[in-house]
This record gives C-alpha cells, sequence and structure tokens, in this order.
C-alpha cells in the first residue's frame, strides 16, 4: 500500500471534465505527433498500439499540454515511465480496437504522492467508466481470469494482476442494466461491489482528469478503433 494514503486521500476530488480545451488544430498537432512517434509496444493479442510521448519530440505541443493541466490542476510532476536513457516520458498514446479492462494506475512507487491522470481523445468514438472504488496499492489489472492471475514476471511498466478488489468492496452484485449498456466485454463477476461514478464520452477538445486511485476501464462501445492520450502525474 502507499504510504503516505492520509496525503494522497487529502489531493483526491470528483472526477472532472473541462471541455473545449483544446482546438481543433492542437488535436490535429496530437495526431500528428502521434504517428510520427516510433511504437513502444504492439500487443496483438488485446489489439493495441502504444506509444511513449518522448521529451522534446514536440516542444510547442509539450508547453501547450503543461500549461493547460497546470491551469486545470495546479502544481504537479510528472510521474510517466523513463525511457531508455532514464528520461522523463510525458505521457502514453494508446490507439485500441477492443475495450481496455479493469484497472488502476496508480505507479510503480509506492513512496510517491500519486495525483491525478488525464485523458485526451483524439478520436471521438469511445467512453471511459470511472468508478467510485478506489484502491491504494500499486498499478494493477483487476480480473478473475486464472490464467491472467498466474502472470508474475512482469516487465517493466506492466501492471500487477490480482482478484483482491473482490476482498475490498461489499459483495453487491453489479447492476444489470449498466452492465447491459457499458460492460459487457467484463466477467459480471469482476465487477461485484464497484459503482460507476462516471461515464465519459469521448469528445474531441475535451480533456479527461481523476485521481489516480480510481478503478476505472473503457466501455464495451467502440466503433473501429479509438486514440487517446494518458498522462499520470504526482506531488
Amino acid at each position: 500500500m502507499h504510504k503516505n494514503i492520509d496525503k494522497i486521500k487529502k489531493l483526491e476530488s470528483s472526477p472532472k471534465v473541462v471541455k473545449n480545451l483544446f482546438s481543433k488544430s492542437e488535436i490535429e498537432k496530437f495526431l500528428k505527433l502521434y504517428n510520427e512517434l516510433p511504437t513502444t509496444v504492439h500487443n496483438k493479442k488485446q489489439n493495441v498500439i502504444k506509444k511513449r510521448w518522448l521529451k522534446n519530440f514536440n516542444k510547442e505541443m509539450e508547453n501547450i499540454f503543461y500549461q493547460k493541466v497546470l491551469n486545470e490542476i495546479g502544481e504537479f510532476k510528472m510521474d510517466n515511465l523513463k525511457d531508455e536513457k532514464n528520461q522523463d516520458i510525458l505521457g502514453l498514446f494508446q490507439e485500441s480496437y477492443n475495450p481496455i479492462g479493469l484497472h488502476v494506475d496508480a505507479g510503480f512507487n509506492l513512496d510517491e504522492i500519486i495525483f491525478k491522470q488525464t485523458l485526451i481523445p483524439l478520436t471521438s468514438k469511445g467512453s471511459t467508466v470511472i468508478f467510485k472504488n478506489k484502491f491504494y496499492g500499486n498499478s494493477t489489472n483487476f480480473t478473475i481470469d486464472e490464467n491472467e492471475l498466474k502472470v508474475k514476471n512482469l516487465k517493466y511498466g506492466q501492471n500487477f494482476r490480482s482478484s483482491e478488489h473482490l476482498d475490498i468492496y461489499d459483495k453487491k452484485p453489479f447492476d444489470q442494466d449498466q452492465y447491459n449498456k457499458y460492460l459487457k466485454h467484463e466477467n459480471i463477476e469482476n465487477l461485484s461491489g464497484l459503482e460507476i461514478d462516471l461515464v465519459y464520452e469521448w469528445e474531441i477538445g475535451s480533456m479527461l482528469i481523476f485521481d489516480r486511485t480510481r478503478l476505472h476501464c473503457s466501455s464495451s462501445l467502440i466503433e473501429g478503433k479509438k486514440i487517446g492520450l494518458t498522462t499520470f502525474t504526482k506531488k
């Protein structure tokens, strides 16, 4: 568990959507940046492409992005992974064709005071489900899949696998109507005890901000593919 839970809790707030934060030309520059960056991971099993936003790759967009995030959340430090030269990266672009499962992006250093994460949609189709439930351990994929739970040999930056969320929250069955509407890609038993706080319908130019302690996942509503930029912060 994180060592500074009390400090982390004091920084927590409700998820927030900031509309019309980025202009059409800025979104086009983000997409151009995405296309120019080298691929970091192409997970064919999950059908997802990940690209790290490398520092000094586009100084103009770095400055625009940093200032806009600063205006919304106040002072912060980046808490993304490092590149091969141990340089900070600024975020992670993901191009996905399938929904991403239940997880939390709470970091890998339990001494850090984790803060907010942001999501900028670069395509208009897609939605993200934020739950009321919180978790104060490492970045974790929550699953009841026995094969996934056996995965212990994790590479740098890979999430832990766990089903311990089922022991933390009340065993209340997940709402069937919400399941049918948003989460049919998940096993409903894996959602026991969870409550939806916000379903963020992707909208070009907007940004989602939420606490890194929040459990979340993609909704099952994808048309073709979706591309988003995620960044993690700390204090």
